[in-house]
């Protein structure tokens, strides 16, 4: 079985366009879990027009405060994939679009590997901004690799359950969310890489994920958010070390 799972947040411009190129990957004993932040716009009604049984909406209280903006992101995906039932579980954002064939590959391609991450091209408005995400990224699972540089884009993650049970719940430090999945798939478990393009990820300036905005962070708050990534990472190795 699978599991996709989403993270909503005022999504009606493209919520119908993903969803439409995810279910016809489905096979009827699939779910798409969704989990809503509390969207004042339609999300919420665009996806319960599909009258498809498959999608299973959450409600989510969003953090009152959070250090980080990717923090209210990691908490609703955290909700999405307490409630996944599927042995493989696919993290999808709320405005990408799934090519044809993602989640064929993805099945064909995951082999023994705990957590799979796949290419994406980086569009906007049409255009292509990027044919191959991989292009621009150093691909790594380790730990100090990722503190420079992330190699992982959630949206184009895909995790066994059996992984994702020993990583959850989310530290309460605030982490984000593809990011500890990825680094601690790569200690845990195995990380595969495949160059296959299988996602146009939207660069626009609503987008709710960072990577798909342009980086305007200072050097403080990047400095910040990794120190207490590292220190939520080593707190947990210390903790399951046996």
């Amino acid at each position: 079985m699978i599991s996709v799972c989403i993270a909503t947040y005022n999504g009606e411009k493209y919520i119908r366009e993903q969803i439409a190129s995810i279910l016809p990957q489905l096979s009827a004993g699939d779910e798409i879990i969704v989990s809503d932040d509390a969207s004042t716009d339609t999300t919420v009604q665009i996806l319960e027009s599909f009258n498809d049984k498959r999608i299973k909406i959450l409600r989510h209280e969003p953090l009152a405060t959070a250090k980080y903006p990717f923090a209210r992101i990691t908490g609703n995906f955290h909700n999405a994939l307490l409630h996944a039932s599927g042995d493989v579980i696919f993290l999808c954002d709320q405005d990408d679009v799934w090519r044809p064939g993602k989640v064929k590959t993805v099945l064909h391609e995951i082999g023994d590997a705990s957590l799979i991450v796949h290419n994406c091209r980086l569009v906007d408005n049409g255009r292509v901004l990027a044919s191959s995400y991989f292009d621009h990224i150093k691909l790594s699972d380790g730990i100090l690799d990722n503190l420079i540089h992330c190699s992982f884009l959630g949206c184009c993650m895909t995790v066994r359950k059996e992984l994702l049970e020993k990583l959850l719940p989310f530290p309460t430090m605030q982490v984000p969310h593809d990011m500890w999945l990825g680094v601690l798939a790569g200690r845990y478990g195995r990380v595969r890489f495949i160059r296959d393009v299988l996602l146009d990820y939207r660069r626009h300036p609503n987008a709710q994920s960072a990577v798909a905005k342009k980086n305007t962070n200072t050097i403080l708050f990047k400095l910040g958010y990794r120190i207490t990534f590292l220190t939520a990472y080593l707190r947990y190795v210390i903790v399951n070390r046996s």
